[in-house]
């Protein structure tokens, strides 16, 4: 194998359009841009969502939505989940040991789904009602210090 002969593979290399060469080229007198209009001016650029004037789609539907920055680094956490765990007191640092929440995560909530079957002490983590029934019927308890 030679440098002289390399060549690129099939179709990898487009011939870019030469306008305004000929008749028989097919892009030749307008160029490819029609009769008159404005697209067919040089400097010519229409904006993106533009509707040569009428009331653009992205004004006419209403807006809904919104996402909080703070739902982003959120979670929940299921009693069920929390069975896998071997530690008895569980915090954030625990659950992010354990893999059950992500390592960005800043704020957990505990809720009452699945059976939870030993008793935990829950700390700086906040609970639901059910949950926080469920956890003191066996026996644990959940402190919460508001930072």
């Amino acid at each position: 194998m030679y440098l002289n002969t390399l060549k690129f593979a099939h179709g990898s290399k487009k011939k870019h359009k030469r306008v305004g060469r000929g008749i028989g080229t097919g892009f030749g007198k307008t160029c490819g841009r029609g009769h008159k209009g404005q697209t067919s001016r040089t400097g010519s650029s229409i904006r993106r969502g533009f509707e040569g004037g009428q009331m653009p789609l992205y004004r006419r539907i209403p807006k809904f939505g919104f996402l909080s920055r703070k739902q982003r680094v959120t979670q929940e956490v299921r009693l069920s989940e929390i069975n896998k765990i071997s530690d008895q007191y569980i915090n954030l640092n625990t659950l992010k040991n354990f893999n059950i929440i992500k390592k960005n995560v800043k704020y957990v909530k505990i809720i009452n789904k699945g059976v939870l079957d030993k008793k935990i002490v829950v700390q700086d983590i906040k609970v639901t009602k059910g949950a926080l029934v469920a956890i003191e019927m066996l026996g644990g308890t959940v402190k919460e210090t508001v930072v």
